[in-house]
């Protein structure tokens, strides 16, 4: 089961993907308000494995603290090279927007093609830098959370540290765009797409 609110000023989309069997749950992007996503959780009686990040920047990792702390027994997971900007505001661009978010390292340093289990669902890790150099999609049983990667008639933009336009487009064409057409895609910001509507209608990719 996937749920999905927007959180923070920049409206990033925070997702709850849970095994409807077993109650085992993760949080994808917690960017910020950490006690609302804390209720929403306990509102739902799941128990957290994992808080996993599709990249470092400050409005996806906002709540990462926050939330670890509230929920006790969880375990963080990032890529590894976008590690380094969970523990320094200048990578994860917080200084820039007014805030000095350092937090603690990550648990686990994703890599590409790792798998971890959600109860009996499965979540496979396929990195896709570009808008990051770790930069990172998440693959399970109902869809593809795409991050910062890929939008609704959209992709990530590359103009930030260690964004890269040409890595961006390679990734998307070779590793999201191979999905069957109906493959729902959950971005980091706006509203839900699939890989046909975007292999049909996006203009950066026809």
């Amino acid at each position: 089961m996937i749920e999905a609110k927007a959180m923070g000023a920049m409206g990033a989309n925070c997702y709850l993907f849970y095994c409807a069997e077993t109650k085992k749950a993760v949080v994808i992007d917690p960017g910020a308000d950490g006690k609302r996503i804390y209720r929403w959780v306990m509102e739902k009686g799941l128990k957290v494995d994992y808080i996993l990040i599709t990249h470092g920047h400050v409005d996806h990792i906002g709540a990462v603290d926050e939330l670890r702390e509230l929920l006790g027994d969880v375990l963080v997971g990032i890529h590894a090279d976008d590690a380094g900007m969970l523990t320094d505001d200048r990578k994860n661009l917080s200084s820039y927007v007014g805030s000095r978010l350092v937090l603690k390292k990550a648990d686990i340093l994703l890599q590409d093609g790792q798998e971890l289990m959600i109860g009996k669902e499965r979540i496979k890790v396929i990195a896709t830098p570009g808008h990051s150099r770790g930069g990172v999609c998440f693959l399970c049983s109902e869809g593809l959370f795409s991050g910062d990667t890929l939008f609704a008639g959209s992709i990530g933009r590359t103009d930030f540290p260690g964004g890269s336009m040409n890595q961006l487009l390679d990734g998307v064409k070779k590793k999201l765009l191979i999905l069957p057409e109906d493959t729902r895609v959950f971005p980091g910001h706006g509203e839900e797409t699939s890989i046909g509507e975007e292999k049909r209608d996006n203009p950066f990719l026809v």
